[in-house]
């Protein structure tokens, strides 16, 4: 966050930690996710074999992009700045 005087603008890095907060639980384990300087992101296996990836929209301009998962395909759309975090069920 930067606080200036009465004003608080909230960064990504506070959305990015609420965001992990609220679904990598305690116990989860870093896996491995393909990232770039646009879409940074990081991916998690949760103790409930849930897979967990936080993605940040790094750019100026709204994104689609692609998550593979199980021979499955998915591609959401992140509008500019924005924080996603998407559940991948492994069970």
């Amino acid at each position: 966050m930067t606080i200036d005087g009465d004003k608080v603008t909230r960064n990504p890095g506070y959305y990015i930690v609420a965001h992990a907060a609220k679904f990598v639980r305690p116990g989860s384990v870093r896996v491995v996710s393909n990232s770039d300087d646009s879409l940074p992101n990081v991916a998690f296996r949760t103790p409930d074999h849930l897979d967990v990836v936080v993605v940040l929209n790094n750019t100026e301009a709204q994104q689609v992009f692609t998550l593979d998962f199980k021979g499955k395909r998915v591609r959401p759309t992140l509008e500019p700045g924005a924080v996603g975090t998407y559940i991948l069920d492994m069970k």
